[in-house]
């Protein structure tokens, strides 16, 4: 197995290696930039509406290999007080199916428990396994799908940092019988 680095970047730095490659990973998905449909005006209320937003934590996770070529990412943002979105990750081709993506994932995982998120979510294509499925082993949920325009079928899943949410989740998902603690807090 090659050995991989993960590092967390500014955001100039990594937008910078993102662009040069992300034509690789996502050429012909048929999704696309927002503001390519958006008028001026639009686009000038979104720049005002910004402007309502706080300072934000923002994660721009790198990975590179062993001759230090920028081969894998995940960045995202804070969207409130308890909730991180993971907005894009991926690796290049030539790196997948190596544990590249897990270790990029444990490392976002761990650097956003950390800071304290309750909750960690991304939207993935709904035929994304090479993605879903990784996610899935690290302790992801399926919590929905949504109908995109940008996108088209977006299978969302949600990571608690909280066990017992998470135990709680399992419950009304049917696949956990109440325990004591959750029938406490749901006064079941």
């Amino acid at each position: 197995m090659t050995n991989f680095t993960i590092r967390h970047l500014e955001r100039d730095d990594f937008f910078k290696l993102y662009n040069e490659h992300r034509a690789t990973v996502f050429e012909n998905d048929h999704s696309y930039f927002l503001r390519d449909v958006l008028s001026q005006q639009e686009k000038d209320h979104i720049a005002e509406l910004r402007k309502n937003l706080g300072n934000e934590y923002y994660l721009y996770i790198a990975a590179f290999d062993e001759k230090d070529n920028f081969v894998g990412w995940s960045w995202g943002f804070q969207e409130n007080a308890t909730t991180f979105y993971m907005c894009n990750s991926a690796v290049l081709p030539e790196y997948r199916r190596k544990g590249l993506y897990s270790k990029i994932l444990d490392n976002a995982i761990s650097t956003l428990k950390d800071k304290g998120f309750q909750v960690i979510y991304s939207r993935h294509c709904a035929t994304n396994n090479s993605v879903i499925i990784p996610k899935l082993k690290a302790g992801f949920t399926i919590s929905k799908m949504e109908l995109d325009d940008i996108f088209g079928v977006l299978i969302h899943l949600i990571y608690y940092t909280n066990q017992t949410r998470r135990k709680i989740i399992d419950y009304r998902s049917g696949q956990l019988a109440p325990d004591d603690e959750v029938k406490k807090i749901l006064k079941i």
